[in-house]
């Protein structure tokens, strides 16, 4: 349609006569080009639903006898509507609708409209597998058919969370109760996290056992888990929302299960405190994301630091084997390597232990984990005067030499070179890529080392606090906070996003296909965007993000 680059300057002539100018990056041509794609598209889907989508009825009854379309044809119409594998989506039709029975009769009415929905999403064969999957493991629930034929928009958002995401249905199979939510957008969001977790200590503690605490906190977790992420494949939460909601569950899971291991052992032993670190720390976990943690203990009166120790030790292992044992589940593994010493080190110390070690040896790359160090579970009086001793490693007085600087600069760009996977685009890794995540956070973190004995509103584990604070005080220009803030959200949705679309915790944003039309779909960009264009403006966020970061953390 359009004349190639080399013959009279490709499309740039007519982008210019039509009054094209350029925009977001793109030069007028660029600009035009993907104005017509996104035309097409539109004319496309309008096309489709005229033409093609009167035939629904018909396709979603091929098995029946009555169907005069030879299967052939069938199929030819669901390529039409952008099923990739027609044949696989006619078989699950047909698994879905065969026989007589009042489930097969709802069926054949659902899938019509099913079919449409589906048609709407980066991934109908993906969609229409998961809720064959879905509808097979909930046949002998009752309600199940009874909502989708009743409520049309549970019907309308479950389409839309199965063909999007792959982590939704394996947790829906296993919670079918958050379903029911999904008709009321909100009452799925009106959950705040301290109520979430308040019930899930609730459920837990009753339970007399270690292992059925940790099944009961799996299936809480799950429903959570499972209700957070439809509300975020439906856009109805913003990144923060997300973050702390999934961390609040972890931080319940571990308080109400270190409280029934306790409880089930001898008394008066060692109290025991568990210190969030990493990300669990500043609450801002992601999907199926590990908690990082330390391990603190004191000894009771006429208990000696050994026994103490000991007694400590076997109380947290027992509780991280469980926690972390194979499920169906997203796994729930506590990660304990920024403990001093790590992996080498021993699983817990006493609160003088770790004094003594900080002292002592504490390097500067422990000082930059224990700003986001919290509380989060176990003896309140403990974790806070493990806090207060902290205070002063953290935000050393004086701030930071320049000598412990240089190390700051030195770990990371070790950290750079040797972390990032082997075979990977830097440019399109969330956590390690140029701008991303780990960019920003050891950026500000940086900053509050230097900063935080002087500016008390930087002592806080939350990056968007700090550097809201940085902001403020003026240790950062307004615009240079306002790009990193901005690649950090979008990062972080990006990575959430990508952990929706493939069922696991990824780092890397897909490139191509239908799970980069499923990303850009989470993160806003509407149906009938060019993939592409999100993929743009994520590199180009994460480009002017390096350079603020090149700027301050190498230059300050």
């Amino acid at each position: 349609l359009f004349p190639p680059e080399s013959e009279c300057g490709g499309a740039r002539w007519p982008a210019r006569a039509l009054g094209g100018q350029p925009a977001r990056g793109s030069d007028a041509r660029e600009v035009l080009v993907a104005e017509y794609r996104r035309k097409a598209a539109v004319v496309r889907k309008l096309h489709e639903k005229v033409f093609y989508r009167p035939l629904l009825e018909a396709v979603a009854r091929v098995p029946t006898e009555a169907l005069r379309l030879t299967t052939t044809q069938a199929a030819s119409r669901l390529a039409a509507l952008g099923y990739t594998a027609p044949d696989g989506a006619l078989s699950h039709i047909k698994a879905l609708t065969s026989g007589v029975s009042r489930r097969a009769a709802i069926q054949k009415t659902l899938l019509p409209v099913l079919l449409d929905r589906f048609a709407d999403t980066p991934d109908p064969d993906g969609g229409l597998l998961a809720y064959r999957r879905v509808s097979e493991a909930l046949a002998e629930t009752p309600w199940y058919l009874r909502v989708l034929r009743d409520e049309g928009a549970v019907v309308d958002n479950l389409a839309t969370v199965l063909g999007t995401s792959k982590l939704v249905p394996d947790l829906l199979v296993r919670a079918p109760e958050v379903l029911r939510l999904l008709g009321n957008p909100a009452e799925l969001t009106a959950k705040r996290p301290e109520e979430v977790a308040a019930t899930l200590q609730q459920a837990v503690r009753r339970q007399t056992f270690l292992y059925n605490a940790v099944s009961t906190a799996r299936s809480l977790r799950r429903h959570e888990m499972l209700r957070v992420a439809c509300a975020d494949v439906l856009g109805l939460l913003a990144v923060p929302e997300v973050c702390a909601a999934l961390s609040s569950v972890w931080d319940a899971v571990l308080d109400a299960t270190l409280a029934v291991s306790l409880a089930r052992r001898p008394s008066g032993v060692a109290r025991i405190a568990i210190i969030g670190m990493g990300r669990l720390g500043g609450s801002e976990l992601g999907y199926g994301a590990d908690a990082d943690v330390l391990f603190v203990c004191e000894p009771y009166d006429g208990v000696s630091d050994r026994e103490a120790v000991e007694f400590a030790t076997e109380v947290c292992s027992s509780l991280s084997r469980l926690l972390g044992a194979p499920s169906q589940d997203p796994a729930m593994k506590v990660d304990t390597d920024l403990r001093p010493e790590g992996r080498q080190g021993p699983l817990v110390r006493t609160l003088s232990s770790y004094q003594a070690y900080y002292d002592r040896w504490g390097e500067v790359w422990e000082a930059q984990a224990l700003l986001r160090a919290r509380p989060v579970a176990g003896d309140e009086d403990l974790a806070r005067r493990f806090i207060g001793m902290i205070e002063p490693v953290r935000y050393p007085a004086g701030g930071l030499t320049a000598d412990r600087a240089r190390e700051v600069r030195r770990i990371k760009a070790r950290v750079d070179s040797e972390r990032l996977p082997r075979g990977t685009n830097p440019r399109t890794n969330t956590k390690l890529g140029p701008g991303g995540l780990a960019d920003v956070e050891w950026t500000v973190q940086l900053l509050q080392l230097m900063h935080g004995h002087e500016i008390p509103e930087l002592r806080t584990v939350s990056t968007l606090q700090a550097l809201q604070v940085l902001q403020d005080k003026g240790v950062v220009a307004e615009q240079d906070a306002v790009t990193l803030r901005d690649a950090w959200l979008l990062a972080t949705r990006v990575r959430n996003a990508a952990a929706l679309v493939r069922g696991k915790q990824v780092d890397q944003v897909p490139t191509t296909g239908k799970e980069l039309a499923s990303v850009a779909r989470i993160v806003g960009y509407g149906p009938d965007t060019d993939p592409g264009e999100f993929l743009d403006s994520y590199l180009r966020t994460m480009r002017r993000s390096r350079a603020v970061v090149e700027r301050i953390f190498y230059r300050s």
